[in-house]
Parts: structure tokens; C-alpha cells; sequence
């Protein structure tokens, strides 16, 4: 039985298409006939699809926030219904973050370029779903380390994505290790990152390092507050 993916659909490379060119050249920078010609069908021949640009950069944007989440879900699910530790279920979510961070990195781009393009309710939406995925983020940490804060662990979620979210800007392209190897050093990078975040008196197994204050990350408002 064949396992190959089936085919993109028209819709699916007119979107693949149109972040490419949004994220190289900018949304003002990018015409409909161009997203056209880059997919072999006419400007026009996009209205059929999408009403205007604004809708593209719309269903991109909402669509990737929406699929972090579900997949995050997923695999939260998943790992907890095998009987997965925590810390295995951590592990797994940054594994799926990585993929996103390193296969879609135009959607990064698009999202810290673009977002205020979008239309009030579509960008609440955005928001909310990120915040959805954030919240989803900050109750597997805090059962791996069950002695952070609440604000500690979600400050320390928004940092870990902004590093992994970094990808985009690590280097010129074949400038970086292979696509395996920077998978693997990112990933080092985020658990590290959560393992320094409580290091300092937060472990939970409740082993505290000799010295410790105890009050978690030192300098941070815990607000958690994305962009």
C-alpha cells in the first residue's frame, strides 16, 4: 500500500505560493497576478479561490496558529493516554514546535511582519488561539516542575518560542548544519532552557541547588504577555 501524500490541492499551493512572496517581498510587495503565475493559473483565476489578498494572509495566518493547536493537542493527548511521563510529553511538544519552526518558517515571517494587517476579528482570533497553545504549553512544564509559578512557567513558554521561532533569522541559507542537526541543537536549546528557567531551587523532584533562592527566574514579570 503506498504511503505518499496526496497532492496539494490548488488552494493549498496558492497559499504555500503567497507566503513565500509575502514573506520576500512583503504583502504590499506582492501582486494577485504574481501569487497566480507562481502556481500556473491567472490573476483572476485566484478569485475563484480566495476573494482578495487580505483572505490569503488571513487563512494563513489563522490557519497556522490553529494547527499549533491542534497539534499540540494531539500530541498532549497522545502521550498521556500511552501513559507518557511529563517530561516525555514536553518533550514532544517541542519536537512538533521545531517541525513548525523549521518547515514554516515564511508563517513566522508573515506573523511578525503582517499581523496588524489582518481584520480586527481575525486577529483576535489569531490571539486567542495562540494563547490557547501557550496555556496548552504551560500546564505540561509545571507538571514537570511542579514547584514554578504559574507566570515563571509561562514567561519561560514565551521565551522557548521565541528561540525556536529564531529560525528564520540563524543564518543565510546552507550557512546552518543540516536540517537534522539544527532540529537536534534547538531542541538541546529549549529543554535547557526550561532546566535553567528552575534551576534555581524550582526541580521537580524537589532537589534544590546548594545556595538557592528558591524565587525562580530572577528578573521576569511573569506577565507572559506575547507580542
Amino acid at each position: 500500500m503506498s504511503t505518499q501524500a496526496p497532492a496539494p490541492s490548488r488552494r493549498e499551493q496558492i497559499l504555500k505560493e503567497a507566503a513565500r512572496l509575502f514573506a520576500e517581498r512583503g504583502f504590499h510587495g506582492v501582486g494577485v497576478d504574481e501569487i497566480g503565475a507562481a502556481v500556473g493559473i491567472s490573476g483572476p483565476g485566484l478569485y475563484r479561490h480566495f476573494p482578495g489578498k487580505e483572505a490569503m494572509l488571513a487563512e494563513l495566518l489563522v490557519g497556522i496558529s490553529g494547527r499549533l493547536l491542534t497539534g499540540g493537542k494531539r500530541r498532549t493527548a497522545e502521550g498521556e493516554g500511552a501513559g507518557r511521563a511529563p517530561a516525555e510529553v514536553l518533550d514532544s511538544l517541542v519536537e512538533g514546535h521545531i517541525d513548525f519552526a523549521l518547515d514554516d518558517r515564511p508563517l513566522i515571517i508573515l506573523h511578525d511582519r503582517e499581523l496588524d494587517r489582518l481584520r480586527d476579528t481575525d486577529r483576535k482570533l489569531v490571539r486567542s488561539l495562540q494563547r490557547q497553545y501557550v496555556e496548552l504549553w504551560v500546564e505540561v512544564v509545571r507538571k514537570v516542575y511542579p514547584r514554578l509559578a504559574e507566570a515563571e512557567a509561562r514567561a519561560c513558554v514565551h521565551a522557548v518560542f521565541g528561540l525556536l521561532n529564531s529560525t528564520p533569522h540563524l543564518g543565510r541559507p546552507g550557512a546552518l548544519p543540516g536540517r537534522a542537526a539544527t532540529a537536534a541543537l534547538l531542541h538541546r536549546l529549549a529543554l535547557g532552557a526550561f532546566e535553567g528557567a528552575h534551576s534555581d531551587g524550582a526541580r521537580g523532584d524537589g532537589s534544590r541547588s546548594d545556595g538557592a533562592r528558591g524565587d525562580g527566574i530572577h528578573g521576569v514579570d511573569g506577565s507572559g504577555q506575547g507580542r
